[in-house]
């Protein structure tokens, strides 16, 4: 089945893809299900979380998450202050999707189950509703496996991949039209085949899934959410939620930027951009997933970095207006997301699978991707770049202080963000030829993500979150 780049970037809401925008949409189709066929007859519902949402669930917001998808939110237009107001208790009730039957919160029991089941995947939610009697309705098993997708344990449910179509190719399957790569050495074939950049490539694609244009109008779109999430982050002030008492920096990091010209304005622009998303992002706030809301800040601040400090660099002889901009932003963000999809299919952008190499290092492969597509490489230097991103970030774990994603997932994608970088200008320094392959890169993450300790996968239970003080 053929990922599509416009799920890849969604539009939802902090703190976490897995943790919140998962949750909500498998909590949605949940409840129309149960509105479809039980509307009206249902007094309670009981949620078990697993693993890693189990572990910490309660700092990523992932209760409220799931009372917002029973009463049929989308994760991108849901008011987050809704959700807040849902986990803190300042609502009483919930309505289901439908309509037709309002529950108590008294009747809507969220269990963290520390138990271990060997389900297969660490995020693990099943639901079960109930009738007056006491007879159970319905249940259903999902798992939010990262950057927002879920998928149900029983053919009822559904997911948010993209819809399959007819013409199976090596079992997957693909539209007409569509240039099939399994990896990324098939990856460069067919760009070589069709003598076009990734971006051209992975463009041809989406519209052979979607239909012309409609990946690029949605690219934009994603562009403009993740440039209003930067500026937002640049005026909030205060501290950020969740009790460990951490200050806003964005606000006044991006007024001490230095001259276009100055040795640290690079530095200080990647910093304040991806600190910026990332609080926005722990605040609960509007984000895209790129890939996932943990890693949500290093995609937007290498953009915006190329746009303020690298115009005069990049792949384009047209002046700075919204148009350029944009168009420059979709051609970014495709060839992100065919490396993105890359990663997905070959070995996960889950933290709780792999650890935070699975998040801030595919954003990091993901942004150099696309600075170096931007800045004119090749599609052997587009994959050389993307392969450094993920090498220097392999064995990253996920130890959130407390549970929540501000130490050290703020500042580890302002890191991410300059690694980003300096991965596209090696890649450009070069010919495209190098030892490692983005093949090998990948698989090494996964077998990474396997061998590593289930307490450093996004549990705190081990790390940073034992080893910090949490006030």
């Amino acid at each position: 089945m053929a990922i599509s780049v416009v799920e890849m970037f969604s539009i939802g809401i902090g703190p976490s893809s897995s943790h919140t925008v998962g949750p909500m949409l498998g909590a949605a189709l949940f409840a129309r299900e149960l509105s479809d066929q039980h509307a009206g007859s249902v007094a309670r519902i009981e949620i078990d979380l697993f693993g890693s949402l189990s572990a910490t669930g309660r700092g990523h917001g992932t209760p409220g998450a799931i009372l917002a998808g029973l009463e049929g939110a989308e994760p991108k237009t849901v008011d987050p202050a809704h959700v807040r107001a849902l986990a803190d208790g300042s609502c009483q009730a919930i309505t289901l999707v439908g309509g037709t039957t309002t529950l108590p919160l008294d009747d809507v029991a969220v269990t963290f189950r520390t138990d271990r089941k060997e389900f297969r995947h660490p995020n693990t939610v099943e639901l079960r509703a109930f009738a007056p009697d006491g007879s159970e309705v319905l249940e259903r098993r999902f798992f939010s496996v990262g950057g927002g997708f879920v998928e149900f344990d029983n053919p009822a449910g559904s997911s948010n991949s993209a819809t399959s179509v007819e013409d199976t190719e090596g079992g997957h399957s693909h539209p007409a039209g569509f240039r099939s790569y399994g990896c990324a050495d098939d990856l460069l074939a067919a760009c070589e085949d069709a003598e076009c950049t990734v971006a051209e490539l992975v463009s041809g694609n989406e519209a052979a899934i979607s239909g012309e244009g409609i990946a690029e109008k949605h690219l934009v779109e994603v562009w403009h959410a993740m440039r209003d999430c930067i500026a937002a982050g640049f005026t909030e002030r205060g501290t950020l939620p969740g009790g460990l008492d951490v200050p806003r920096r964005a606000a006044a990091l991006s007024q001490q930027l230095g001259s276009v010209d100055s040795v640290t304005r690079t530095m200080d622009t990647l910093n304040a951009a991806a600190i910026a998303v990332n609080e926005e992002n722990a605040a609960g706030h509007r984000v895209v997933t790129a890939p996932t809301n943990g890693a949500a800040g290093i995609v937007p601040a290498v953009l915006h970095w190329a746009f303020e400090c690298a115009w005069k660099l990049l792949d384009t002889d047209e002046e700075r207006d919204e148009d350029t901009e944009s168009a420059l932003a979709v051609r970014f963000l495709l060839a992100a997301g065919g490396i993105g999809t890359l990663i997905k299919e070959r070995a996960s952008i889950s933290g709780a699978e792999l650890g935070c190499q699975g998040e801030v290092g595919s954003a990091c492969a993901m942004a150099a991707a696309g600075l170096t597509e931007i800045m004119g490489g090749t599609p052997a230097q587009v994959e050389n770049a993307a392969e450094i991103g993920i090498e220097h970030n392999l064995g990253l774990t996920c130890d959130p202080v407390g549970g929540l994603v501000q130490i050290p997932c703020i500042e580890r994608n302002a890191v991410g963000a300059v690694k980003a970088v300096n991965a596209s200008v090696l890649a450009l320094k070069g010919s495209g030829e190098h030892r490692v392959s983005l093949d090998t890169a990948i698989e090494t993450m996964r077998q990474t993500g396997l061998d590593m300790m289930d307490k450093y996968k996004e549990t705190s239970l081990g790390g940073l979150a034992v080893n910090v003080p949490e006030c």
